[in-house]
């Protein structure tokens, strides 16, 4: 199994003058010390306009520094915003090539649609049109990596003329293509169109077993026509993580940052009502987090059987992978065993100290990882072969690259 950092930049209230400044240098100087210690993917969000929960707004500058401070990690956009106001498809296109080139192939392309009111209306885009605008975008930033030149697109939402899209991107025929995934039924849809899913929501390794099973059956299935021009067969998970030897520490150090994590994600997705600019979401947290299931004396009970939830009278309490390494590569065999691909590690959340996530990233890579690590090129090896001829019927369901009509373009003379 593969082992992925997970970057939203949570900065809760009150701020300093340094505090964005400090965030981002922290977040670099692990993701540079998860290269070294052989993590194998930091993934990267796209997020506008959700201050506290996520200020991480520019994902291509972000993952183009650390592409220069480590030589092995992957880089994944995790994701980036592909509706029309968000980005345009040329633009999405051109940074990501030049982040592959600059990095030496190492940019996994990481999709999605965005769902928060604050984004959605931040950019005047229609919530009801935006998986179909999602749709659109890939099928054309794809052919903008294969096609050359870019042979132009007459869609419902989007249209371009023939044009080069340069750079084109070092991995052949582009990077792997992911989406991001919170419901049962978007993984199944990223299994339709062959690309990774991208799990942000917190599940629990049996739940997670049906998502797997459905997934790969679909990857196999006639209903799989690629929406790149690879497939790339793969599902991940997202859980919390603080690792440290006596478990009542890696409590302390991890659970409130975790908690802080969910509750702010729904604030801005479920139940929240926000003033741009007003609203004190960390003071909120502290007030009512019991309230919405993060209620600390359930999940920093020691002793426990660690579980992407713990439930007591029907109120969840989010824990993850927060405990002992044991108690870490307990959980893990458990997701391994249903057959996850990867799980991605939330440890910058909340108030979290730069300081013990690096001790903690430490630890994980010296006693939990490398018993995942063990055998892992064989076992995708194994995988790939097994689904090769499935690959291969999925790609010929998949329109291939156009020829595009010979074009002539004057110079307009002016300035």
């Amino acid at each position: 199994m593969k082992f992925g950092l997970f970057y939203e930049h949570q900065l809760p209230r009150p701020w300093t003058d340094d505090s964005e400044h400090k965030l981002l240098k922290d977040a670099l100087e692990q993701v540079e010390l998860a290269d070294r210690l052989g993590i194998d993917h930091v993934w990267e969000v796209e997020h506008h306009f959700l201050e506290e929960y996520s200020h991480s707004s520019a994902p291509e500058v972000f993952l183009a520094a650390a592409s220069q401070r480590t030589s092995r990690i992957r880089l994944g956009h995790g994701i980036v915003q592909l509706p029309f106001a968000f980005n345009h498809t040329a633009r999405v296109a051109e940074r990501i090539a030049t982040l592959d080139l600059v990095s030496d192939g190492r940019v996994d392309f990481g999709t999605g649609e965005a769902s928060s009111e604050a984004e959605l209306g931040g950019f005047l885009i229609d919530r009801n049109r935006k998986r179909d605008q999602w749709a659109e975008a890939l099928d054309a930033v794809t052919r903008m990596f294969v096609e050359s030149p870019f042979a132009g697109y007459a869609g419902e939402f989007f249209e371009m003329p023939v044009r080069e899209v340069v750079p084109k991107p070092l991995q052949k025929p582009h990077p792997p293509l992911w989406v991001a995934c919170s419901r049962r039924e978007t993984i199944h849809l990223a299994a339709t169109k062959g690309i990774g899913a991208l799990s942000f929501s917190f599940v629990e390794a049996d739940e997670a077993r049906h998502w797997v099973d459905d997934y790969y059956a679909t990857i196999a299935s006639e209903a799989c026509v690629p929406g790149g021009f690879a497939v790339n067969p793969n599902l991940a998970v997202v859980l919390p993580m603080m690792c440290h030897a006596d478990e009542q520490t890696a409590i302390d150090r991890g659970i409130d940052g975790a908690h802080f994590f969910g509750y702010s994600l729904g604030h801005y997705y479920a139940f929240g009502s926000h003033r741009p600019g007003r609203t004190d979401i960390w003071d909120e947290f502290q007030r009512n987090r019991e309230a919405y299931g993060f209620a600390r004396p359930i999940a920093a009970r020691t002793g426990q059987v660690l579980g992407a939830q713990l439930f007591e009278k029907g109120i969840g309490s989010l824990r993850g992978a927060i405990g002992t390494p044991d108690q870490v590569r307990h959980l893990l065999r458990a997701y391994a065993e249903v057959g996850v691909d990867q799980v991605i590690f939330v440890s910058q959340a909340g108030t979290n100290r730069h300081e013990d996530i690096c001790e903690s990233l430490e630890l994980f890579a010296r006693e939990v990882m490398p018993e995942f690590h063990e055998g892992e090129e064989a076992r995708e090896k194994a995988k790939l072969e097994r689904l090769a001829p499935a690959i291969e019927a999925a790609l010929a369901r998949r329109e291939p690259a156009r020829e595009a009509p010979e074009t002539v373009m004057k110079p307009v003379l002016g300035f």
